[in-house]
């Protein structure tokens, strides 16, 4: 669990990265914002951590999703989504805007609801590993993970606030594609379900 001033300090980047990252209407609904912008924005990593860095950093960019969801029975729901990865902090830190479906309306996808939410990854030289923040308020979700790189693959790990483990993964990784699992354990990782896969295809600039 996120004490107070980790949650005090990650809702600030949570409203800048909106002011970053939202469509046009939230951009333009505050004129002032661009210094904010400009103070959370790096244009690369950092010079110090780089080679660290380029774990996470290899998905800067935008990337399209085929998004597939899994009820408790196997029930199989599909959807699609976008990412979209940068640098910020003075480049020590990723951040990325994970969204299912952002058509005004557009009906909740079944298990997974419709995403709108930031994950700010930050790598912690004294940890060895990174710590991942997920904020949704969306589909008010919210979770930490400690993230690792672990053979060709990518793996966080987490609890949930019900008290079960969470395993989020990055794998089959490519320069232009990524195969993005999420699992849960309910029984102290003796087993894990998978809850929803995200098929990533990063978009030609």
């Amino acid at each position: 669990m996120l004490d107070l001033k980790s949650v005090g300090l990650i809702t600030v980047v949570l409203v800048l990265s909106l002011l970053a990252s939202s469509p046009g209407e939230a951009v333009m609904s505050n004129p002032n914002s661009g210094g904010l912008i400009a103070a959370l924005h790096a244009e690369g990593p950092a010079p110090d951590r780089a080679e660290a860095l380029s774990l996470y950093g290899q998905f800067v960019g935008d990337w399209r999703a085929d998004i597939v969801a899994y009820t408790r029975d196997g029930v199989r729901h599909e959807g699609y989504g976008e990412i979209h990865f940068d640098w910020i902090l003075q480049g020590r830190a990723v951040q990325d805007v994970w969204i299912i479906d952002r058509r005004p309306g557009a009906p909740a996808m079944p298990v997974t609801g419709n995403w709108y939410g930031t994950t700010i990854r930050v790598y912690d030289p004294t940890l060895g590993a990174w710590r991942i923040y997920w904020i949704d308020p969306a589909t008010n979700a919210y979770r930490y993970q400690v993230g690792r790189k672990e053979g060709a693959d990518i793996v966080q790990e987490g609890t949930t606030e019900s008290g079960a483990l969470s395993r989020w993964s990055f794998t089959q990784i490519t320069p232009r594609s990524f195969h993005w699992k999420g699992e849960v354990a309910l029984d102290k990782g003796a087993s894990w379900h998978l809850v929803v896969e995200v098929f990533a295809r990063r978009t030609l600039s």
